[in-house]
């Protein structure tokens, strides 16, 4: 599951929202500001439908805080939610009827295990190969910055997943709803649940060193 993205600043996403506005149509930023990796648990700004429509920049915290329970949901199952929605009822049926909205990405990660990997400096000679967990990180061919879909509430957010398409197939079984060419406005106000099949989105994939 995404745990790890690459997002960009407050001061980026503003300017996206102003060239919507004033065009209909936002660019990618032409010098992009190299930010921090966020994680869950961390405030990082996305584009959220305001009252009127227009997107606005909102900062929002990674991950839902359940009372009773440890830890984050940062992560909602398209699928789990979908089935919710049509129900009525879950912890996914306001989030996916009246909380949609997007956030802005260099990249995401996935964990990959490493079966035999090499002995490091410590291990004991001659013991049996190890599993190392590595990070892969995945961009969007071609584009430097996308969007992928997410569900909020109040003033924190989790990533919606899917199932993975062939390029992150081999490294985990799921992977964020990577949204392309136009589909933003289907997550936001059309046919989402068609979204799911993430089989045309072209990503790249490079093994963190």
């Amino acid at each position: 599951m995404c745990h790890r993205m690459n997002p960009l600043t407050m001061d980026e996403v503003r300017r996206i929202c102003e060239e919507l506005r004033e065009g209909g149509r936002a660019s990618a930023p032409s010098q992009p500001t190299r930010t921090p990796d966020a994680y869950p648990g961390t405030q990082l700004p996305l584009l959220v439908p305001g009252k009127g429509g227009e997107l606005e920049p909102t900062l929002l915290t990674w991950g839902f805080a359940l009372p009773g329970r440890d830890g984050l949901v940062f992560n909602t199952r398209l699928e789990t939610a979908l089935e919710q929605t049509r129900a009525g009822r879950g912890m996914w049926a306001g989030p996916m009827t009246e909380g949609r909205c997007l956030v802005p990405v260099h990249g995401f990660y996935e964990s990959w295990t490493q079966p035999n990997a090499p002995a490091r400096k410590g291990d004991a000679p001659g013991g049996k190969g190890r599993k190392s967990r590595r990070q892969v990180l995945f961009r969007l061919d071609g584009h430097p910055v996308f969007l992928m879909a997410c569900v909020r509430t109040e003033d924190r957010f989790s990533v919606v997943t899917t199932v993975p398409n062939s390029t992150v197939f081999p490294v985990h079984n799921r992977m964020p709803l990577v949204l392309g060419r136009g589909e933003s406005q289907r997550w936001l106000n059309g046919d989402f649940a068609g979204l799911a099949n993430r089989g045309s989105i072209k990503l790249t994939s490079e093994l963190e060193s």
